[in-house]
């Protein structure tokens, strides 16, 4: 049973190292390997380093999570049950179309930001969809000093992290879709920041209310 609910996502992992043995040969030897916030390639590298970026993204994901259940010291992602699973799925999917994308993009020599801005909005609006079903770890989530003392804190900031992805996916989308690049990088490092930084400080306040009560 956990061989066949593997298999998927193995083959899923192993989809960009195949596109690459693939078009391998139509590869120049060096390739585009960075571009600029304008969409200018401003670094060229072997091709070679291709097969690090496959294996890093998609199988490192993979990896880590497997790890992670192995490891996690009170079983508290074992207890999401299928939870778990569906956001170990839906981020090594995402790593490897990333990975698919990137390939893509270095073959044609050109950067298409929609595709890329695109992705990492419906990453975070996913990931804000389940933020709430998350148990307290030490893994994954929101892990904060406050949100790891008080499970109380965790729901709390993970439900407001949650509608804050989500959120946050949306506009991220959206730009993409509508204005320019160099906007679009902007709004994203805006969005990126507010969903990060806003949950932490409310787990903080609110840790700070619930030992103040308990006094």
């Amino acid at each position: 049973m956990q061989a066949k609910r593997e298999l998927p996502l193995i083959i899923i992992v192993l989809l960009p190292f195949f596109y690459l043995i693939y078009i391998w040969e139509q590869l120049p030897d060096k390739v585009p390997m960075h571009w600029n916030i304008r969409g200018e390639i401003d670094r060229y590298g072997d091709k070679t380093e291709l097969i690090l970026l496959t294996v890093l993204l998609s199988l490192v994901t993979y990896i880590f999570f497997l790890v992670i259940l192995k490891i996690d010291p009170k079983n508290k992602l074992r207890k999401m049950g299928h939870k778990f699973h569906v956001i170990k799925f839906l981020m090594t999917t995402f790593m490897s179309v990333l990975s698919l994308v990137i390939i893509i993009s270095i073959k044609n020599a050109s950067l298409d930001n929609t595709n890329y801005y695109l992705l990492v909005g419906a990453l975070y609006i996913v990931l804000g969809n389940y933020f709430k079903t998350i148990r307290p770890n030490y893994f994954i989530g929101i892990r904060t000093p406050w949100t790891l003392e008080s499970e109380n804190v965790w729901k709390k900031t993970h439900k407001l992290g949650g509608l804050m992805w989500f959120a946050g996916g949306i506009v991220v989308v959206l730009s993409s879709l509508f204005l320019e690049r160099q906007m679009t990088v902007l709004i994203l490092m805006i969005v990126t920041g507010i969903i990060s930084i806003v949950p932490i400080i409310q787990s903080y306040v609110l840790y700070q209310n619930e030992k103040s009560l308990s006094h």
